[in-house]
């Protein structure tokens, strides 16, 4: 996947093979700038024109959507598949009452009633814990605060039951305990309506909860994947093995320095020869710097991209 820049193209992912199954939680996980948040974009059909996917497929329900135009996608969003944004303010209309924007979808994809469709948005706003839901309908965004105005958008993405869920950092603004409990409808959704959970987040701790597998990215590829207890387990890549061990521990000696990995992820329109890693990495040997790793098998369904990290 490329994007026209004033540098030129910029290769923000580069083979990238994903798959995420009926009822099951896939995380994406790495730093900022590692190509989680353009991979949904791009198949939720939203990379504007300044992206262009070169080649491949993205295959939902036995479609291409890259061969689906825009009035299908329209179609398909919001219907059969979702995406909950980081930033509630990036989906959620200023001048219109929250509960116009929630029952919207239902009305559109459902051909439900404005009064049903209301009814059916007070019992989702009810459900991601927003208070008095129902006296809440005629409010608009700015009367709620940023983790309400969060809880609203999830409601959005629920309102028809899509059969995949894209999350982008979905909790960011909510406190630990709200936190629990919308990733825990999420959850609950997928085994309820066999939906598939694409979670995107830089909190391992949320993985290790709520993942089923687990894809590591950086720098526009993936690094290794695999069930999230074998990854938990044997990270076996340096990458993630950095990630797991910048975790904060609650038994560390108070004052004591955190763990981080040294260096900056890549500037990916001027990527390094090799792997893009390799100037970061306390293992790096010589074919680091001259190859690019390819994904291969460690143990069963768990890959890497490295040359020899043990």
């Amino acid at each position: 996947m490329t994007f026209r820049s004033d540098v030129g193209l910029v290769r923000a992912v580069d083979a990238l093979s994903l798959y995420v199954n009926p009822g099951e939680t896939l995380a994406i996980v790495g730093e900022s700038g590692s190509g989680k948040s353009v991979t949904a974009l791009a198949i939720m059909g939203l990379i504007g024109d300044s992206g262009r996917v070169e080649r491949g497929k993205i295959v939902f329900e036995n479609r291409d959507l890259l061969k689906t135009d825009e009035a299908g996608m329209r179609a398909i969003r919001g219907d059969r598949m979702a995406m909950i944004f980081q930033e509630p303010m990036s989906s959620l209309n200023p001048v219109l009452t929250i509960g116009k924007q929630v029952a919207e979808p239902i009305v559109q994809h459902r051909n439900a009633s404005w009064p049903d469709a209301l009814e059916q948005a007070g019992e989702l706003l009810a459900k991601v814990a927003i208070p008095d839901a129902l006296s809440r309908l005629g409010d608009y965004p700015h009367h709620f605060s940023g983790g309400m105005r969060q809880r609203v958008m999830i409601a959005m993405a629920l309102a028809c039951r899509p059969k995949l869920i894209i999350a982008d950092e979905p909790t960011t603004a909510l406190d630990v305990t709200v936190q629990a409990q919308i990733l825990a409808l999420l959850k609950e959704l997928t085994h309820e309506t066999d939906a598939a959970l694409i979670l995107i987040t830089h909190d391992l701790g949320v993985v290790a909860r709520y993942a089923d597998r687990v894809m590591v990215m950086y720098a526009g590829r993936v690094v290794e994947t695999a069930s999230a207890r074998a990854l938990y387990a044997n990270p076996q890549h340096p990458y993630t093995q950095g990630l797991m061990d910048s975790i904060p521990g609650v038994d560390g000696r108070v004052g004591a320095r955190l763990i981080t990995i040294d260096g900056q992820p890549p500037d990916l329109a001027n990527l390094p020869p090799g792997c893009p890693f390799a100037p970061r990495c306390q293992y790096v040997a010589d074919v680091c710097r001259a190859q690019q790793p390819e994904l291969e098998t460690v143990a069963v369904e768990h890959l890497r991209a490295c040359f020899g990290y043990e």
